[in-house]
């Protein structure tokens, strides 16, 4: 009998240790030995696909004002790196500091050497609307992974909060997994496989976990850093976990 090891995902490339989404956290990460990365995708003026979470640069850089409303250029100008407590300074580690687009976080995980699984969220709203998950279809076909085989190193999900956006992935790309997000709402949309669970949910709804089970469904669970939240999770058996401490997670498993 094959034991029980669920997925290890690097939430924002494991925004724990080193600045969310930036190309030195997603390589760390991958040095530590995660299954797979996540990050989150908003497209800028010009059309195109930057991994940054928020709507607004002030959280995690030195800018002002929303990531859309600016064009790469003037985005490649600012810092992502020394808000983080980690961050070392641009000298030592340069890629801690730059935007990082999507196409480059996609160079860097093919030439990994490795398998790497990548969930991609799209964020909504977007005054882009349908655009976003159009750029993306676009840039997975151009990287050879909008039609995924079983022995692809590299395997793409799509993840999203907005239903709809998961049914454009769907019509453009059918082969491509695509997780439904869930943080206040329990029922998976039609034609979602994949549930993703917030922790705080899972929490709150102890008989989710079972319900997507039963359903014959996976669920990939958010965000998990907690020792009391894994141990929860690991109960009920998940296939990902989702977390800002990726390397706190593999050493858990490498426990049991």
């Amino acid at each position: 009998m094959t034991a029980y090891r669920p997925l290890v995902f690097a939430h924002r490339g494991g925004a724990d240790a080193l600045p969310e989404h930036t190309l030195g956290a997603y390589l760390r990460a991958l040095e530590e030995g995660v299954d797979g990365l996540e990050c989150d995708v908003r497209l800028t003026r010009d059309g195109h696909l930057v991994c940054f979470h928020d709507r607004n640069l002030s959280r995690t850089s030195n800018g002002r004002g929303l990531v859309s409303r600016r064009t790469l250029a003037q985005l490649d100008e600012l810092n992502y790196g020394s808000w983080h407590p980690g961050y070392r300074g641009d000298e030592e580690m340069p890629d801690l500091s730059r935007l990082l687009t999507l196409e480059r976080l996609l160079e860097a995980v093919r030439d990994s050497g490795r398998p790497v699984r990548l969930l991609i969220e799209t964020k909504h709203p977007s005054v882009y609307g349908a655009e976003v998950e159009r750029r993306l279809v676009k840039m997975l076909r151009r990287f050879g992974l909008a039609e995924p085989k079983p022995d692809d190193p590299v395997q793409v999900t799509v993840m999203s909060f907005a239903a709809l956006a998961l049914r454009r992935i769907r019509a453009q790309a059918p082969g491509v997994p695509t997780v439904y997000l869930m943080a206040g709402k329990g029922r998976l949309p039609f034609g979602s496989r994949i549930a993703g669970p917030g922790i705080d949910l899972v929490r709150n709804r102890p008989g989710l976990l079972p319900a997507i089970r039963a359903a014959g469904h996976r669920a990939y669970v958010w965000t998990v850093n907690e020792p009391e939240d894994l141990e929860l999770v690991l109960r009920h058996q998940v296939d990902g976990v989702i977390t800002d401490r990726p390397k706190f997670v593999l050493d858990h498993l490498e426990q049991l």
